[in-house]
């Protein structure tokens, strides 16, 4: 179960000085490669977290916006991963953008969002994912499904189509400030480029290349 990976190269000379102007470039492409179907979500991201004692745990989350700042997703606040970050801030996210053998490796420090940056990102999903942040209790043990549909249906009823609904205190987004970003590139014969930005104190970057 092996693949040929591309034999179109990633060099130094050709990055952007910037990781999240590189990163840009990057997901463009892997936008314009969803629309032709080669991708499912180019916006999904493993998001790796790890409790105070260090037991790491993972799950796809899906990036709703980046900037010079970073990365965001928003999420349940008494969820597992909230609660891990609350106690260990250090992230990984990872982006698998398979079809275009490339993958984006971050690390970095998660920091929640403000409420107003929360509020304004959640009047534009749609009502139903409005209603779900308040009927899930993300990540806790519930007896059977029907008590979450019970829990929704009880929320569409209480706040129909075109009404206004609440955003959820429990519920908000996690800002990603990277601290290195690496770009992968798959190659032939498994001699991939990994070229990887880490943040120096003084707000520039280097750029490093690993062996694969």
């Amino acid at each position: 179960m092996r693949a040929h990976y591309r034999a179109e190269g990633l060099d130094a000379s050709s990055l952007a000085p910037r990781p999240m102007d590189q990163f840009a470039r990057w997901f463009k492409q892997a936008a314009q490669a969803a629309v032709a179907g080669m991708i499912y979500e180019p916006n999904a991201m493993v998001v790796s977290t790890a409790d105070a004692d260090g037991r790491p745990s993972s799950r796809t989350v899906l990036m709703k916006h980046y900037d010079e700042q970073g990365f965001v997703f928003y999420t349940n606040y008494d969820s597992r991963k909230a609660r891990e970050l609350a106690a260990n801030p250090s992230v990984s996210l990872l982006f698998p953008w398979h079809p275009m053998a490339r993958q984006v490796i971050v690390t970095g420090t998660a920091r929640r969002t403000g409420r107003d940056e929360t509020a304004a990102y959640f009047r534009t999903r749609p009502h139903g994912s409005q209603l779900g942040a308040w009927a899930s209790t993300q990540s806790s043990v519930i007896r059977s499904r029907d008590e979450l549909d019970a829990a929704y249906e009880e929320l569409s009823s209480r706040y129909p189509e075109g009404a206004q609904v609440p955003v959820p205190p429990h519920w908000g987004g996690f800002r990603i400030a990277p601290l290195t970003v690496e770009f992968w590139q798959g190659r032939e014969n498994r001699l991939h480029d990994r070229l990887r930005y880490v943040a120096r104190p003084d707000g520039t970057w280097r750029v490093e290349r690993l062996s694969p």
